[in-house]
């Protein structure tokens, strides 16, 4: 037991001065994390609940559940393409070609909504295995490849969907995900499940590097931690199940049931699984790698052409899981969906949520904390009557700000040799 560790048992105080120090030498390392995209969220949510009362009321924080889920999962696959430290430019596009694609087979030709979702999924792969493999093999940048993606798939999608631009799809089954939540019951059962996994999961991460001799975590930090998280995880389902009013959804009101919406729970499955995903597998290891030297994972025997294929498939495939959310939300698949927004809304969560644009540093769990603050900012904005430009103004300060403290955060990193 470290020293650190045995004043945890002495009191209170020695505990509070262990964490303090701790967090007070990460952050001269430039170890910044994501305490910044913490601090912004409480500044968020305390200016705009001072503003309207109604702010972090049951019926707007089920709203803002909706409205990050398409946000939220299309930056989940940009945070693994950045750690590759390469950037994905038409998950947007992708996004909405995959739509339309379910749209047109369910609507139009009468497939039954599984299949329908299977092809949207298959097409979503496939094209991310194209550009994967475009800058993997044919050795093109990635910048270049998904921008050109950004445009052509987007004309693709208008292709499919007609000259009519919109199909509207009232499909039961995919209607029911933006509008189902889960019973108040398992709401509670998730959070006090998602709590105790993020404990064991800490703890044996602890545990394992003290058995190899890794530096490790003083056990007070990771208690403290746990404690947040679970009082954060609690908090967020005992709001959720307490109103019964209409939530606001595109220009018309749907009135849901107490619970955890749908797609919340949906985005915390896909956040939970890539982050075991880059975390405790080959593939996770070998993506950080690449991202933090391709020369040298090259050298080290890794496959990096495969491994940038897969990830970008990963990328695209999350795309499409958004587009079907998106077409829930919607009703319809159309081409009145700016991809370019949605873009690189998904970018500036996955930055702001803690991840490096420099590649090789962050994870998963930073793209549901961007996509919480990206998504709180608009929601408020929307919430007091402001014009669609300021909401645009305010996103755009808001990533230069968090992109300039990456910056920073890596020239502090260098000068300590972290």
């Amino acid at each position: 037991m470290s020293a650190a560790d045995a004043q945890l048992g002495r009191s209170p105080v020695d505990g509070i001065r262990v964490v303090a120090e701790y967090t007070w030498n990460r952050l001269r390392q430039g170890e910044l994390g994501q305490l910044p995209a913490l601090l912004g969220l409480f500044a968020i949510w305390t200016f705009f609940q001072v503003r309207q009362p109604t702010y972090l009321s049951a019926r707007n924080v089920s709203n803002l559940v909706l409205q990050i889920g398409v946000t939220g999962t299309l930056a989940v696959g940009i945070v693994l393409v950045l750690l590759l430290s390469e950037i994905d430019l038409s998950v947007g596009s992708v996004s909405i070609l995959c739509s339309a694609v379910l749209a047109r087979v369910v609507v139009d030709q009468g497939w039954s909504w599984y299949w329908g979702i299977a092809l949207m999924l298959g097409v979503g792969v496939a094209i991310g295995a194209f550009q994967g493999f475009w800058l993997a093999a044919v050795r093109v940048p990635s910048f270049v490849v998904t921008l050109a993606g950004l445009l052509g798939w987007q004309g693709v999608q208008q292709w499919v969907l007609g000259t009519t631009g919109t199909i509207n799809v009232n499909e039961p089954h995919i209607a029911a995900i933006a509008t189902t939540t889960l019973p108040a019951d398992w709401g509670w059962g998730l959070a006090i499940g998602a709590s105790a996994a993020y404990a064991g999961v800490r703890i044996q991460d602890q545990l394992r590097r003290r058995h190899v001799g890794l530096q490790a975590k003083p056990l007070v930090v990771v208690a403290v931690r746990t404690a947040l998280v679970a009082a954060l995880s609690l908090l967020v389902v005992a709001v959720l199940n307490g109103d019964l009013n209409g939530v606001w959804v595109f220009g018309k009101t749907i009135y849901i049931n107490r619970g955890v919406p749908t797609p919340g729970v949906i985005l915390l499955g896909l956040v939970v699984f890539f982050a075991w995903l880059t975390t405790r597998t080959q593939l996770g290891r070998y993506t950080y790698a690449i991202g933090g030297s391709p020369e040298a994972a090259r050298r080290a025997g890794i496959n990096v052409t495969a491994i940038r294929i897969t990830v970008f498939s990963l990328c695209a495939l999350l795309a499409s899981i958004a587009g079907l959310i998106q077409t829930s939300r919607l009703a319809a698949a159309s081409q009145a969906i700016e991809p370019g927004q949605v873009t690189l809304e998904a970018i500036a969560a996955a930055v702001i949520g803690g991840t490096s644009l420099f590649g090789g540093r962050g994870n998963v769990w930073s793209a549901l904390l961007g996509a919480v603050v990206i998504g709180s900012v608009a929601n408020g904005l929307d919430l007091d009557g402001q014009q669609p430009y300021v909401k645009l103004i305010v996103e755009g300060a808001i990533l230069l700000l968090f992109v300039t403290i990456d910056a920073f955060a890596r020239r502090g990193r260098r000068r300590s040799g972290a």
